[in-house]
């Protein structure tokens, strides 16, 4: 069904409509109309390291691509994949995040094209993938501390270091969004300047024919941990869209942002990928995770290997405080479309923070943190793969049905190119999919069936008045 709606704050609303050229719905922008707010607003700089953060943090995790297919194949991934899915991914962040400039995100948009349960089911997958990925920086963070701090390995110290340090940042979330990012901008800088350093040393050293080293021929080409090495290290571009509603000027700064942080993440990966591949010959085996450090004590010795795990540990608190954030501002855009209840909205006083989502976000990483939680993990990255075939799918059929609808930025093709610009990262995350184990399907059919659920619980709450919603689209 095609709407059209106009809801501000506290305003008024007018019913829908069948006409599938008339002017696109006019969602919620979750920040208040005050001199105050708009002072809060974030402005491209810390938009766009914000972006960065919840994409990659920098190139840790890329090794594993040489581990699984050898260095040519690693160089040609982090140059080609970019292509197949960070920039489509990216592209119709831009154009929907401008259309749609409130908080919630791909939330809104597929609410907008399919209704409010589908809205609801993609708030299910991605609130759940994106917090139980919040939980692994924590324990990367103590993971690094614990190499000085051997009684952090552990027992109790562990435990309590690990709710410590997510109460710590998720209390910065909780002093304000503006504050996150520029924290953002200076962590982004500490974090890759090891590499600058690395890249620096390795130039003299390079031999160009080792970047057509296909591995050794002994190893067999492990495809799934090549292209979920890929795929993990240069997604989540769309995370951002729930935070339109706190970007100044969203139409105009959105696409310039998207733009800058796909090239920044895309050499970031680049650059010290053919520095080190191309300054050092060493097995393709010993490209495990982390072994850019290592790579940086064989460059240049021990202080820069130090440097290097520092920045790691400096990258997962961006992270954390970058996806945190989206996911607060997801539940926050929730509630102000009507999918969950109000108070869910509610803002600090002080700090105009989402506090109820940072609260329950943080809660639920610190308990899945203590967990053994490898299937879950990648239950969460299956249930996201399903929001975004549900998101590609919303793009699509909101580019047919409002096809005359105001877009201050469009991906600058017809609808037979976007059909084919998305079915190529869409056949992707099907072969994914098709290949994971039967644990991951039953936990994330389970989860999918939690979220279902919900749906009709909240619907029962509207129904018979326990709770109060804002107007959903369909009202």
């Amino acid at each position: 069904m095609d709407h059209q709606i106009r809801v501000t704050n506290t305003g008024p609303h007018q019913k829908p409509t069948s006409n599938s050229d008339s002017p696109p719905p006019i969602l919620p922008t979750t920040t208040p109309n005050s001199p105050i707010a708009a002072a809060e607003k974030l402005t491209l700089i810390p938009l766009i390291f914000l972006i960065y953060f919840e994409v990659a943090g920098g190139p840790y995790g890329e090794e594993p691509a040489v581990q699984a297919a050898g260095p040519l194949l690693a160089i040609i991934g982090f140059i080609v994949f970019p292509f197949i899915w960070s920039v489509p991914e990216a592209l119709i962040t831009a154009e929907l995040s401008t259309a749609f400039p409130g908080n919630g995100g791909f939330v809104i948009w597929a609410q907008t094209a399919f209704g409010p349960f589908w809205g609801s089911l993609m708030g299910t997958w991605k609130i759940l993938s994106g917090v139980i990925n919040i939980a692994a920086y924590p324990v990367l963070c103590i993971n690094y501390i614990q190499k000085i701090a051997p009684q952090l390995q552990s027992g109790w110290p562990r435990r309590t270091a690990l709710l410590a340090s997510s109460v710590v940042l998720a209390a910065l979330n909780y002093i304000g969004l503006t504050i996150v990012g520029y924290v953002a901008v200076v962590l982004a800088l500490l974090s890759i300047l090891p590499f600058i350093l690395m890249t620096l040393i390795a130039i003299p050293k390079i031999k160009p024919h080792r970047w057509g080293n296909s591995g050794d021929k002994s190893i067999k080409t492990d495809w799934n941990l090549y292209l979920n090495t890929l795929f993990w290290n240069l997604n989540f571009w769309d995370n951002v869209s729930t935070l339109a509603g706190e970007v100044e000027k969203p139409k105009k700064t959105f696409p310039i942002a998207l733009f800058i942080s796909v090239i920044i993440t895309c050499l970031s990966y680049l650059i010290p990928l053919l520095a080190v591949t191309g300054a050092i010959d060493i097995q393709q085996s010993a490209w495990e995770s982390g072994f850019h450090a290592q790579a940086a004590e064989i460059l240049a010795g021990k202080w820069l290997k130090i440097l290097l795990e520092i920045g790691a540990c400096l990258s997962a608190i961006g992270l954390f405080e970058a996806q945190l954030s989206s996911s607060a501002y997801q539940i926050l855009g929730m509630a102000e479309i009507g999918i969950l209840p109000k108070f869910f909205a509610a803002r600090a006083k002080w700090f105009n923070t989402p506090w109820i989502g940072i609260v329950i976000c943080t809660a639920i990483s610190v308990g899945v943190s203590y967990l053994d939680f490898t299937d879950i993990v990648a239950s969460a990255n299956f249930m996201y793969s399903l929001g975004m075939l549900l998101e590609f799918s919303s793009f699509i059929w909101l580019r047919w049905k409002h096809s005359a609808m105001e877009r201050p930025f469009k991906v600058p093709l017809e609808l037979p190119g976007l059909i084919v610009m998305c079915l190529v990262p869409s056949a992707f995350l099907v072969v994914l999919m098709v290949f994971t184990h039967s644990t991951v399907f039953l936990v994330s059919a389970s989860m999918t069936a939690a979220g279902i659920v919900w749906f009709g619980l909240m619907k029962i709450c509207r129904k018979k008045k326990i709770f109060i919603f804002n107007p959903r689209l369909e009202d």
